[in-house]
This record gives structure tokens, C-alpha cells and sequence, in this order.
């Protein structure tokens, strides 16, 4: 059974959550599936203080010691995840913006490349989908295999046209992520991704042990590899990386 969990950016249980039950009902109509809803509103997480030593030293070296963990490990338990978020000044709510400043570091060291992912937004406004496609990239660059999310325009109270749309447009969200979640192999990077994945660690090669991304990078043989997972990269591809490998070299030298 495939565990999917939602990490919802607002303490209400209102339409960011009307919508994940859509999305859950809708997952449930293919396969038999474990959805479980995670409030961060109901956990204990800090701001950051920028003191970088998650950056430089690793994680475990945070001196906050609050609920950052316990919502880490529920990410690694899951086989898919969800973030979901009001639209809050133009942007997600604050409670997500700390979640993802405080696992800022696995941009750094990315790892959740066998679980699929997508995002759900509300907003009272009809803005464009900048805000989708913040939380899109978040979800790239922590490693996930990102399925198109959907951004709802949903007012306080619903018009039955708004709960058509959203009805309409949470269907079609499930029905990729569904697609994503039951594939086989992983996705072959786009350009842009193994541009960052062979300049970052072309441009590591020149750190020694003291620096924790080249720990990091060499215990995974990332090193040594096309790309973070085994995939299948066209002779473009192949000659791209090579380039970018290139460039890589010449940034870490001036570094």
C-alpha cells in the first residue's frame, strides 16, 4: 500500500483542506492508499538563525532542537508527498516558508529522488501560478519527482462554479500524480537539472573532506555518475553533461 502524506501550510480546515480531500478521494478511487494529513501548525519548528552549520557541518549540528526531525522522518516514511498552502501576501504561508528555510540543507544534499510529489494552492485571488511553481521548484530541488501541481481560486464562501473548478482541477492533479506515483523508472533529468547536478559537483571536486557537500557528494559516488539516480541520458544528453562538467570546473576553480 502506498503511504501518501500531506504537509499542509495553514491551521484551518478550510479550503487547502477541502481540497486534499478531494485529491485523497480521488487517489482512493484507484488504488487502496494510506493518506494522512500533517498540520505543521501542530508542530514545534523554529525559524532559522542562518548560523549555516546545517550547510557546513551537516544537519545534526542545528542548534535549534525542536520538531524539524519528527516532520523529516514522516517525508521519509512516506512513498509520496504533498505541500499544500493558503496563498498569504502573495506568497505561502509562513509556516511553510519556515519548513523549507529549515530543510534548506537538502538542497545542498538532495535525496528524496523515489518519491513523487506535487503541490496544492488556494487563494482568494486569482494570481498567476507563481506561487505553484515557488513550491514546484522546492520540491525539485529536495530531490522529489515532481508531478504538475494546481493553483485554486477559492473565496470565503465558495461560489458552486468555484467548487466546480476546483472539483475539475484537483481531479486532474491526482490523475498525474497517480500516473507519476505508479511509474517504474525514474524520470530522466531535464537540461536545467543536470546543468545543477554536473556544475555543482564538478565545482565540489575542488573542496577537501572539511567541507560536508564533498563528504556527501563522494560517499553517494556522485562523482563518478551522469546523473543522482541511474537513468538514461541520449548522446545530447551525454555531450550537455560533458559541457556542463566543463563549466563546472572553471566556477570551483575561482571559487
Amino acid at each position: 500500500m502506498k503511504k501518501v502524506t500531506a504537509f499542509i501550510g495553514s491551521a484551518r480546515k478550510k479550503a487547502t483542506y477541502h481540497a486534499l480531500q478531494e485529491f485523497e478521494r480521488n487517489l482512493k478511487e484507484y488504488d487502496e492508499i494510506a493518506f494522512k494529513y500533517v498540520f505543521l501548525s501542530d508542530y514545534n519548528l523554529e525559524f532559522c538563525r542562518g548560523c549555516c552549520q546545517c550547510f557546513d557541518k551537516g544537519e545534526e549540528f542545528c542548534p535549534l532542537r525542536d520538531d524539524r526531525d519528527i516532520l523529516l522522518e514522516k517525508i521519509e516514511y512516506s512513498d509520496d508527498v504533498i505541500f499544500a498552502s493558503p496563498s498569504y501576501a502573495h506568497h505561502v504561508s509562513g509556516r511553510m516558508k519556515n519548513f523549507l528555510d529549515r530543510l534548506a540543507f537538502i538542497y545542498h544534499r538532495p535525496k528524496f529522488f523515489d518519491k513523487t510529489f506535487t503541490v496544492i494552492i488556494t487563494q482568494g485571488v486569482p494570481l498567476e501560478g507563481k506561487i505553484q511553481k515557488y513550491l514546484e521548484d522546492a520540491g525539485a530541488n529536495l530531490g522529489f519527482q515532481v508531478t504538475k501541481g494546481c493553483c485554486l481560486w477559492t473565496m470565503d464562501p465558495m461560489s458552486e462554479s468555484q467548487e466546480k473548478d476546483l472539483i475539475h482541477k484537483v481531479k486532474e492533479c491526482s490523475d498525474r500524480f497517480y500516473k507519476n506515483l505508479i511509474r517504474e523508472n525514474p524520470p530522466v533529468p531535464s537540461f536545467f537539472r543536470l546543468m545543477l547536478f554536473r556544475t555543482t559537483r564538478s565545482g565540489l571536486k575542488y573542496k577537501d573532506e572539511k567541507y560536508y557537500d564533498y563528504c556527501y557528494f563522494k560517499e553517494k559516488g556522485w562523482f563518478e555518475s551522469d546523473y543522482y539516480y541511474e537513468t538514461f541520458l541520449g548522446p545530447i544528453k551525454k555531450f550537455s553533461g560533458y559541457v556542463f562538467d566543463f563549466l563546472g570546473q572553471k566556477i570551483g576553480k575561482s571559487m
